[in-house]
């Protein structure tokens, strides 16, 4: 049976926000993460901002885009965005973002930000119950509008979560109460290469009252691209990778609450989310004419296509391209520098080298090189090759 209140998975209301932004001023963590966000005030500057907090928007707008102020300008060498326009052009309509997914946080935190420079309502943001490891993590993100996918049940309770999920989506974009984020698969890319699940697509049509087309259309997908210069958790990733080639990989306690810290406080380089336009009526009626599942993977090619052109190729990519292929073929079109090259090899050697030193070091650095040459390959896949 779908639960018509969807109290398990939506997001907190106002009053809500307020009770729990309560508990989150007095976690003995929050002098330790204010100082960090604001080394030059006092330690209870983030917390005296929570407590004039009175609403959701409220909260997005007089904390939470400083913080992201704060992190970006800590981390970063800046963050661009493009492609806002077609947001415009839905005229006030709700809509479905799909993006890649790179990052735990940063991801869906730098979307709400680009939206609100842009003047434009915040999305709520779908997350993995698997990331809910404390009541302060579930009250930040909660508080956010977050609504909470579940992970790690049965075959049937997994069916029963997704049409809850799939009509919590739909009725949420339909009435026009609110955009929705999520990402194009579960857990973070960790090869390099954006692929949508082709389940997730399955999920957004369980709830739809009409035809493939007719509930396609209405979601108003969009694709977003976000791309970074340096890797979220680059050695970690490669790490795990290798970890699964020999054997079942079992997270540690804590381990992605450890990759949600990494994720902020790592340094980026440069920043890029590219919106891309809806999935128009014509893409979506070419996919309903294939049969069955086929219809499915026409959509999901669609939206690969999208996101992986909105990708933005940084130098970093070109030279782990290269690199990983012994070749010198984007030094010579000029994409980077010799003195990048050696700076890159540095940046790989050190992140490694952090790593336990029982780990194949040569297959560590080529699956680390792939993180970031596989962009390349698939856009060359993509746009090239076909």
């Amino acid at each position: 049976m779908i639960r018509s209140d969807f109290g398990d998975i939506r997001p907190y209301t106002d009053a809500e926000t307020v009770e729990a932004l309560g508990r989150v001023s007095r976690h003995p963590m929050l002098p330790v993460i204010s100082k960090y966000l604001f080394p030059d005030q006092p330690a209870s500057t983030v917390s005296r901002m929570l407590s004039g907090i009175r609403s959701v928007e409220q909260l997005q707008t007089e904390v939470m885009m400083p913080v992201i102020d704060a992190v970006l300008e800590k981390t970063s060498a800046g963050f661009t965005c493009s492609g806002q326009e077609y947001l415009y052009a839905l005229q006030g309509k709700r809509f479905l973002a799909v993006s890649n997914h790179r990052d735990i946080v940063m991801d869906p935190a730098l979307i709400q930000y680009a939206l609100h420079e842009a003047g434009l309502q915040t999305t709520e943001i779908c997350v993995g119950s698997n990331l809910i490891t404390s009541q302060l993590i579930e009250d930040l993100m909660r508080s956010n509008r977050m609504i909470k996918v579940t992970r790690g049940i049965g075959a049937r309770e997994l069916y029963l979560s997704s049409q809850n999920l799939s009509q919590f989506i739909r009725g949420h974009i339909v009435s026009g109460e609110a955009s929705v984020w999520i990402a194009q698969r579960e857990g973070r890319t960790k090869n390099g290469l954006d692929t949508t699940e082709q389940g997730l697509l399955k999920m957004f049509d369980m709830s739809g009252q009409g035809a493939f087309e007719e509930n396609f259309r209405e979601l108003n997908i969009v694709p977003m691209s976000i791309s970074y210069e340096y890797e979220s958790c680059d050695a970690r990733k490669a790490r795990e990778v290798l970890l699964r080639r020999e054997g079942p990989y079992v997270k540690k306690k804590k381990e992605d609450l450890h990759s949600i810290l990494t994720g902020i406080r790592q340094q980026k380089g440069h920043i890029h989310l590219e919106i891309g336009a809806p999935l128009s009526a014509e893409e979506i009626a070419a996919a309903a004419r294939h049969d069955k599942n086929e219809r499915y993977q026409a959509i999901r090619h669609t939206l690969d296509r999208r996101i992986i052109g909105g990708y933005r190729l940084w130098k970093t990519n070109y030279m782990a391209h290269d690199l990983l292929n012994g070749k010198t073929e984007f030094l010579e079109a000029g994409r980077y520098t010799p003195q990048d090259l050696r700076e890159f090899e540095d940046y790989t050697a050190y992140k490694l080298g952090k790593l336990e030193r029982r780990l194949d070091y040569g297959e560590l650095r080529k699956i680390f090189l792939g993180i970031y040459a596989g962009p390349v390959d698939s856009f060359v896949t993509q746009f090239i090759l076909c």
